[in-house]
């Protein structure tokens, strides 16, 4: 049984201090016992207690003094108390699956008097152990049967006009994590006073998403949305490092309009399926700013729409950090610029394309996922995984690298509006060994979490407001903007759905961490760019805490079209981008950019290690873009990881040879697979040189990886951009060297 959260705005709570003195008085003056704050039990547990000090989640407080951890802490002079709604819940994550035989709540006067006491292995689908039709609060021991790592109590009724208020949720059992010891606490004998309330933060199913997210619907003349288009583009067209973001979103319906997409730009339809929402006109990327060159249109998306394009073909010539997902070319589409200018990109995933994909002058490329009536062109790296009418295997000349099917898959969560003209967040479901589009045979498999469930965050909010959403168990919908955060952005809570909207830019304020994910199950993290700030922070996006062992196979977190800049728009200094700790993590689309150019360049003006470290086990990444870092680009750490695709260039900026030097070897190889490792595999990946500071610059190979069976790479290439610098060996010391001036690659089948 699937239960989703409760729906609808939160109820600011009221003090109780004052009519909890009137009851103390009443009881004094008729020689009654004062209610005492929590009962002692006398029951004997069966089983260990599984509970104590795990992480506890609820659907609401009644104030911060309330929270959900206070009913697991062991400690009867603390509680969580919800607000005053029905239904509510409150759940504890064992840490691993248990044996759960026994219950016990101790519940404050304000008592649940019909729940259910319900177990699962993943925090989303649930089974009910226990039935409860009319409590009556005090201390409940209750014998249960079942087995989950995350046990809830699901409250249907209120005994009272308050909330649900528990001194403790007990579990007991066998099996569950190892937990601290509880220092025993003496159960109190007066009526404690009521914690100073805190603003519950309101949600709604029809927020106000900020002045720069822009929705249309067909009610509006063309002319009306064709000018606000016009106007989003020629401020965004080359405003490359500007502070102006936005979101262009489409009601479902058809329109006759043209979508020219500028930096920071994301368009999008609102409709459940991409077919919901039509464009009879083009949705595309051109490189006139820059006079035919595409390699710096970067930071721009498009999403969840068809396209039906005037002349039969849409253009989508794009560099990094500009994905193309779900969407409906009713047509071809050309990759490229107008006159086949330099380009560099790409990404495409979950997208049909009726008519032929043409690359041009692409240098690389990965489609994941879709269906395309077939594919023409190859310069260097052409990547397939899991793509009906993807050409056939072959490497090099012409470069076609194809996966038959993606390992494990879950695309990413997208807005729409339903027929109530409510918002929603629609979550696709995991998919193993999957290929084709999710939208071929009906709506994507998923579920829906309505709006009234997420924090819209602006510009605006402090760091301490979005942890108060987070600490509310409320979702995160990030709108267009620039957030500066002084505090770590925790997400502590399975599942927690993180969505940004028109590249929202998170830069951390003093060196602080801007974002960490517990260890915990089915996090969800996309369309976020987090910017290095001008003091160092030691990671700008943590993916479990360090020694991260929980296993989430069932139910991993996701990381999609989130991309990492250090330098660029100013000094900036990051000593890694991305850390993830947590096992079974799927890394679906990154950018991790080191400046090249643009302000606050230079070796020691935004320094930066490395790109992307992975430490957990069985890690996935699909489309891997890290670039210009100063040690290692990707250091992978853990066990059983798989990539599919990997594009980098090598620092520009190297002074000279003594400053970049890895021991004895020239140079740091771009991707390391640690010594340790005995399983890894990799698809279709290249690094490039061009040391433009010191063009006698070497490294001494791309790729390192320890020699053991179980670590393979296929497809590989290494060039060096015009002789600006040399490889001289494309993994280990296997690999002829990429030198001279005519930009050639160095190809490699396989290795070993």
């Amino acid at each position: 049984m699937k239960v989703l959260l409760a729906q609808g705005p939160p109820r600011v709570a009221r003090r109780r201090t004052l009519k909890l003195s009137l009851i103390v008085l009443l009881c004094a003056l008729l020689g009654a016992a004062l209610p005492s704050a929590a009962p002692a039990a006398t029951v004997h547990a069966a089983g260990a207690l599984l509970s104590q000090n795990r992480p506890a989640y609820a659907s609401s407080v009644e104030s911060a003094g309330t929270p959900a951890t206070a009913a697991v802490d062991g400690n009867t002079t603390t509680r969580w108390s919800s607000q005053f709604s029905d239904p509510q819940w409150l759940y504890v994550d064992l840490g691993q699956v248990a044996t759960i035989n026994q219950v016990v709540l101790q519940w404050e006067a304000a008592y649940g008097k019909q729940y259910q006491i319900q177990v699962s292995t993943d925090a989303q689908t649930w089974t009910t152990i226990y039935t409860q039709a009319n409590g009556a609060g005090g201390v409940e021991t209750l014998t249960v049967a079942g087995s989950g790592r995350y046990v809830r109590l699901y409250g249907t009724q209120r005994g009272t006009g308050y909330g649900d208020s528990l001194w403790e949720f007990q579990v007991y059992g066998s099996g569950g994590a190892s937990n601290p010891t509880a220092t025993p606490t003496a159960t109190p004998t007066t009526v404690p006073t009521a914690t100073p309330i805190a603003t519950v933060i309101p949600t709604s199913n029809r927020p106000d998403f900020g002045p720069n997210v822009l929705i249309f619907d067909t009610s509006m003349a063309s002319a009306t949305i064709q000018n606000q288009l016009n106007s989003v583009f020629t401020t965004q067209q080359s405003n490359q490092f500007g502070t102006q973001r936005y979101a262009l979103l489409f009601k479902p319906g058809s329109y006759s309009v043209d979508a020219n997409i500028g930096f920071y730009t994301s368009i999008a339809g609102l409709g459940l399926s991409p077919d919901d929402v039509t464009i009879n006109g083009n949705v595309h990327v051109e490189a006139d700013w820059a006079n035919g060159n595409a390699t710096q249109n970067f930071w721009r998306s498009a999403e969840n729409m068809a396209v039906v394009p005037p002349s039969g073909t849409d253009r989508w010539a794009v560099a990094q950090a500009a994905p193309f997902r779900r969407m409906h070319v009713r047509g071809a589409l050309d990759l490229a610029p107008a006159g086949e200018g330099w380009a560099s990109g790409g990404y495409i995933a979950d997208s049909k394309v009726d008519g032929q994909v043409t690359s041009g002058s692409q240098q690389q490329w990965i489609t994941r996922d879709s269906t395309i009536g077939s594919w023409s062109g190859s310069v260097w790296n052409m990547v397939f995984s899991g793509v009906s009418g993807a050409p056939a295997q072959h490497f090099p000349n012409p470069s076609y690298t194809v996966v038959n099917g993606s390992p494990v898959t879950r695309e990413k969560p997208y807005l729409y509006i339903d027929g109530s003209g409510n918002y929603n967040v629609f979550v696709p479901s995991l998919r193993q060994n999957s290929s084709g589009i999710t939208w071929a045979n009906g709506p994507t498999p998923g579920s829906s979490i309505p709006l009234n469930q997420f924090y819209v965050a602006k510009p605006s909010d402090s760091a301490a407001t979005i942890n108060a959403a987070l600490s509310q168990g409320l979702n995160l919908i990030f709108t267009p903007g620039v957030y500066h955060v002084n505090q770590t952005i925790n997400v502590t809570r399975p599942n927690t759905v993180i969505l940004g909207l028109g590249f929202p830019t998170i830069i951390p304020d003093n060196g602080v961490v801007p974002m960490q994910v517990a260890d915990v199950d089915g996090v969800k993290l996309a369309g976020l760019l987090f910017d290095a700030g001008q003091t160092n922070s030691p990671v700008l996006l943590q993916v479990g805490p360090t020694g991260a062992s929980a296993g989430h196979a069932a139910n991993p977190t996701s990381i999609q079209d989130v991309f990492f800049r250090i330098g660029g728009a100013g000094p900036g200094s990051a000593t890694t981008s991305l850390v993830v700790n947590n096992n079974d993590t799927i890394i679906d689309h990154i950018w991790a950019w080191r400046a090249d150019h643009g302000a606050g360049v230079g070796w020691t003006t935004n320094p930066a290690d490395t790109g992307l470290i992975v430490n957990g086990a069985n890690v996935m990444a699909y489309g891997l873009f890290v670039e210009h870092f100063q040690k290692y680009e990707v250091l992978w750490n853990g066990n059983n990881g798989r990539d599919i695709f990997f594009q980098n260039e090598m620092p520009y900026d190297v002074p000279n040879q003594a400053a970049w030097m890895n021991g004895s070897l020239n140079g740091y190889a771009a991707y390391k697979v640690a010594n340790n490792v005995t399983s890894h595999e990799a698809w279709g990946v290249g690094s490039y040189c061009y040391f433009n500071v010191d063009p006698t610059v070497n490294a001494y190979h791309a790729f390192e990886v320890p020699n053991v069976a179980g670590v393979k790479f296929h497809d590989l290439l290494t060039v060096s951009l015009g002789g600006n610098g040399t490889i001289t060996h494309i993994i280990n010391d296997t690999g002829a060297t990429a030198q001279g001036t005519s930009t050639i690659p160095v190809y490699l089948v396989s290795y070993p």
